[in-house]
Order: structure tokens, then sequence, then C-alpha cells
């Protein structure tokens, strides 16, 4: 029988944003949302432009920015997640809140989908290109929230997505995911590139960290015995 599939969902509300989420750390099939309409699927695809549906995998992102979107798609392919989000957010006044409490989500169904880190690698490390982008992302299931990010940023937004909000998503991710992290684009001249690999980066190393290792079953990767 093989390992129990690491899933959540989970639903936010506040008076600035109202956010539904499914997440699988480990693909394969998620349960639609509440609301979501069948008509919005053809022949068993989801459309939209951060949506993809595949034998692996379903994501299908709608958070109103559609940089943000793009983001959060390359973040669920690259990891591995089956992942579907629904956000409405106060984006008439603008778009901090919606991309920060989409983020402090994410966190969190990351953080339940999954549960305890024993077993896991609990360490990831990946460096990704895109074109002349180059991103370093380092992740530790350490329960204990940090992080620093550095993507060097220099135009005010991408899309409708302010250029500050980047790293502040990150950061709030691994608040409520209870992780360390450390993301840092190491050169690149477009700022959409850099942004990308920095979430393909952060992506593959998340995959490795939740990774079960075979043999290490029940064992916690600490030499206190304990994360927290």
């Amino acid at each position: 029988m093989g390992a129990e599939r690491r899933t959540t969902t989970l639903k936010r509300d506040t008076n600035e944003t109202k956010i539904s989420l499914a997440l699988s750390l480990d693909g394969g099939p998620v349960p639609p949302l509440d609301g979501e309409e069948e008509e919005a699927r053809t022949n068993g695809e989801a459309k939209g432009h951060a949506a993809q549906v595949s034998k692996s995998q379903t994501i299908d992102v709608d958070s109103g920015i559609g940089f943000l979107d793009h983001m959060i798609h390359a973040l669920a392919k690259h990891a591995g997640w089956s992942l579907r989000i629904r956000c409405r957010g106060d984006l008439h006044i603008d778009d901090h809140h919606t991309a920060e409490d989409t983020f402090i989500a994410l966190g969190a169904a990351f953080k339940t989908s999954l549960g305890s880190s024993t077993g896991l690698a609990r360490f990831g490390s990946a460096y990704c290109p895109l074109d002349e982008a180059l991103s370093r992302a380092v992740i530790d299931l350490s329960n204990r929230p940090y992080s620093v990010i550095d993507l060097g940023l220099k135009r005010e937004k991408i899309g409708d997505l302010s250029c500050e909000m980047i790293p502040h998503c990150l950061q709030s991710f691994a608040q409520a995911a209870g992780v360390t992290l450390h993301v840092d684009c190491l050169r690149g001249d477009n700022d959409h590139h850099r942004a990308e690999s920095a979430f393909k980066a952060l992506a593959v190393a998340t995959r490795m960290a939740t990774t079960r290792v075979a043999g290490r079953e029940g064992e916690v990767m600490s030499t206190k015995g304990v994360l927290y």
C-alpha cells in the first residue's frame, strides 16, 4: 500500500479577501472548491491562463491578479502539487491584501497538508534558470518561520502585481508554513524572468524537502529529536 496522500482544503474569509483552496502535496486529484461550476471546464481540462490538468496534477489558480496566478502555477507545477485556489479580494484598493492573503492561505494549507516532518528529507535546495536569470532557493521544514528574500527586482509592477509584493508573498508563505526560507536571484536582466526563476527554484527545493526518505520512517531529522 502506498503512502497516504498529503492533502487539505481551506477557507479563509476576512473583510479584505475571501479565499478557497484545495492542496495535495503529492499531486493527483483534488476536490472541486465550493461553488465551482463544472461549465468552467471542458473535456476535463481546466480553463484559464493559470490552469493545467495532466495525468499527475490538477492546477487551477484564480486570484484576480494575472502575474500572481502565473507564479503560483509555476510553484505548484514544479513542486509536484495539485492545487486549486480562488481568491476574491479588494482589488479596487490595490493588490496588497489579495497577494498577501493568498500566500498566507497557501502557507497554512502547506503546513496542514504536510502534518509532521517526521521521515522527510527536511532540507531542500535548488538552482533554477530562466533564460538569463538564475535563482537559488533553500528551504528547511524547521517549524521556525524565517525568511530572507532578495530578488533584486527593479520595475514597479509586473502586469498588475507590484514588485514589492513578490518578496512579501514569499515571506508570508514562510511565516504561515512554519519554514525557514532563503531565496535569492543571483543574476538576470528581466524582472519577469528573475521572479519566475525564483518561484521555480523554490518549487524544486520544496519538492526535495518534502520527499519521504526510505528507511527513515518515524525519525525526526534533528539532533534535538524534535522540530520547533
